[in-house]
């Protein structure tokens, strides 16, 4: 996955400067990633011990802002192999930038907007307007409802024509996922359908209407009061990816330790043994 670290998805001009005047430089998750490094401006280093044992850079407050960070990474990734027909939009400020649509997609077969959940290795049950992770109900679809009609909404304000959208739950590798009826006001889908989905949904817009839309889309007035610019795209996803690797090294040298301790044991107590 690191991969998808890189300074993905930033436009830039013929002379290499990043269009900051269109969505099109935001990359994946950058949202999630920028609430995330900026809590962590000031979080002293880990001592040295406790890096040589194997103990993570994340603070628990942190988790859930790195774990939303991978899930929007991942399907962004997927996003990636969409047709040249597609646009994809990531992290989307909306309203006064307190939110954000994590991806907006405007191709021939209509517009999205995904909310992406990484509920990785939990149980998803859905019926109706009910989604429960692990058996506790979420407000997800209500969510995603809201956020594509404010969409569609904004949108059409700005292009000046009806626009239609389609919200999206994508579940980033869920343990199973039971739908016993489909929400009537959104699309429940596991990350691993996403592209196979999109792939066969039939025409909906002509060419016209796609580039109308996407000629609004692309504009942060379109969703956003103020300005949307905080750092510079790149920098953030190369801060992300040493803070990963962090994460990653730190879990390595964990179960290295426990090998040890696997291994090492018997050995230690066969050793021991001999003197008794």
């Amino acid at each position: 996955m690191t991969s998808g670290f890189s300074s993905q998805g930033i436009a830039e001009g013929p002379d290499g400067i990043p269009a900051w005047d269109s969505l099109n430089h935001r990359f994946a998750g950058q949202s999630v990633i920028e609430k995330l490094l900026t809590d962590r401006r000031n979080i002293p280093s880990r001592p040295f011990l406790s890096r040589v044992f194997g103990a993570g850079p994340l603070r628990p407050e942190d988790l859930s802002w790195y774990k939303g960070a991978l899930g929007e990474i991942a399907v962004g990734e997927i996003l990636k192999l969409l047709g040249p027909e597609w646009t994809v939009l990531h992290a989307v400020p909306v309203g006064a930038g307190t939110s954000d649509i994590d991806h907006v997609l405007i191709g021939p077969a209509g517009i999205f907007t995904i909310n992406t959940k990484n509920h990785s290795g939990q149980p998803i049950w859905v019926a109706g307007q009910v989604l429960m992770v692990a058996g506790k109900k979420q407000r997800h679809i209500y969510n995603a409802s809201y956020e594509a009609t404010r969409a569609g909404q904004l949108l059409s304000k700005r292009s000046g024509q009806v626009v239609r959208v389609t919200g999206v739950i994508v579940l980033v590798s869920p343990k199973r996922l039971k739908i016993k009826q489909r929400p009537s006001s959104v699309v429940v889908i596991a990350d691993r359908q996403l592209l196979r989905w999109l792939s066969h949904l039939p025409q909906v817009l002509s060419a016209r209407e796609v580039v109308a839309v996407r000629a609004a889309a692309i504009l942060p007035g379109t969703w956003h009061r103020g300005p949307i610019y905080v750092g510079d795209p790149a920098a953030l996803a190369l801060e992300f990816a040493a803070l990963h690797g962090q994460v990653v090294s730190a879990r390595r040298r964990r179960v290295g330790w426990i090998m040890v301790l696997i291994i090492g044991a018997p050995v230690v107590l066969a050793t021991l043994s001999t003197f008794f």
